[in-house]
């Protein structure tokens, strides 16, 4: 896991999760940045493409540590499979659904990292409210 004092990245170990066939594995790359402080960046590496991007909120993927959390587009749910405590992830678009899990660890590691950043509830003092305004504004 690579951070600084504003920014925290990891790639993270999955498995795509495929009806009647052994999970396919691949990797994910985990960006979180003090400017956008609710936010986390999920870029799946699924071959030789440009990944596929995905924002999440930072306490959606916190909860779905613990518990099932999410509904409509994302889902977010720990599991135990052989010995392993898990996180599955289900997305939905209108492209299509895709279900994810990973060792829960790594994935904690980073929120940890992002919590040592921008403590929970205080987000709203990294946001500068004007010029995000602002900048919907004169787009």
């Amino acid at each position: 896991m690579n951070s600084s004092d504003t920014t925290a990245t990891a790639e993270l170990g999955l498995r795509l999760v495929v009806p009647d066939r052994t999970a396919v594995p691949l990797v994910a790359r985990l960006d979180y940045t003090a400017n956008d402080p609710y936010a986390i960046k999920v870029a799946f590496h699924v071959g030789e493409d440009e990944p596929v991007e995905w924002i999440f909120a930072r306490e959606l993927l916190t909860v779905g540590i613990v518990r099932p959390v999410g509904e409509g587009d994302v889902r977010v749910w720990p599991s135990k499979g052989d010995g392993e405590r898990t996180i599955n992830i289900s997305l939905s678009s209108p492209f299509g659904q895709a279900q994810f899990d990973a060792a829960i660890s790594p994935l904690a590691e980073f929120l940890h990292r992002t919590y040592e950043i921008v403590p929970a509830g205080q987000e709203a003092d990294y946001v500068d409210l004007d010029a995000e305004i602002e900048q919907h504004l004169y787009q």
